[in-house]
């Protein structure tokens, strides 16, 4: 699995995970899930530049124009709730894309001694045919990185992608390790940045806390 890591080059992207992480501009939810929106919109061109591409003539209204036009056919997917804003932010950029959603959310079963054991759960699953397409899955969080394999693995139930982008904003060594191990080698995982740790209830450190909750309010 190819892994690209967008924080090792400085950019625009910085500013807004800045924001994201601190305390006091996270609290409004609306920045929060328009700063998870912008940066699906730039991370959706660095995906881009990995599509085939073929010359298309247009007219403009002095001559015919030679352009550069990406035939892949996209199906945007979606780890539910807290991808909604970072899908968004794809779909600005592929608005033509056919778009597939899965729900995974964490349970979590603590034991008499107070261990906690990590489950993730998925019950829903929307999606178009799957068969020969681009397939870019999206989760803001990649903790583990068994949300995304079990949203992929639910999607293949709907025909294999000719490719697959796995795209988050925050990961962990141990979600690139796991997905490295369960997912096809000719996958490309696509990072904003990468956290150096999970702490014992499985959240990304430093992180930024619970992405769903930021963005949607909290959950019973």
């Amino acid at each position: 699995m190819k892994v690209i890591n967008l924080s090792e080059q400085p950019s625009l992207l910085n500013s807004y995970l800045k924001e994201m992480r601190s305390v006091d501009v996270q609290k409004d939810s609306m920045r929060f899930r328009r700063n998870i929106e912008r940066i699906g919109e730039i991370m959706a061109v660095e995906v881009s530049k990995q599509f085939t591409y073929v010359a298309e003539l247009v007219q403009t209204p002095l001559a015919t124009a030679s352009v550069e036009v990406y035939q892949d056919k996209v199906v945007l997917g979606t780890i539910l709730r807290a991808g909604l804003p970072l899908h968004q932010g794809f779909l600005n950029m592929f608005d033509a894309a056919e778009n597939a959603f899965v729900s995974a959310y964490r349970k979590e079963n603590e034991d008499e001694f107070g261990n906690v054991d990590l489950e993730i759960v998925s019950e829903y699953l929307a999606a178009p045919s799957l068969e020969g397409k681009t397939l870019i899955l999206v989760d803001p969080m990649l903790a583990t990185g068994m949300s995304m394999e079990i949203a992929y693995k639910a999607l293949l139930t709907h025909g294999k992608p000719l490719s697959t982008h796995l795209v988050c904003v925050f990961a962990t060594p141990q979600a690139l390790k796991y997905l490295e191990e369960n997912m096809p080698e000719e996958t490309t995982l696509w990072c904003a940045v990468i956290d150096p740790e999970l702490n014992e209830k499985k959240y990304i450190v430093p992180g930024l806390g619970d992405a769903g909750d930021l963005c949607f309010g909290t959950k019973l």
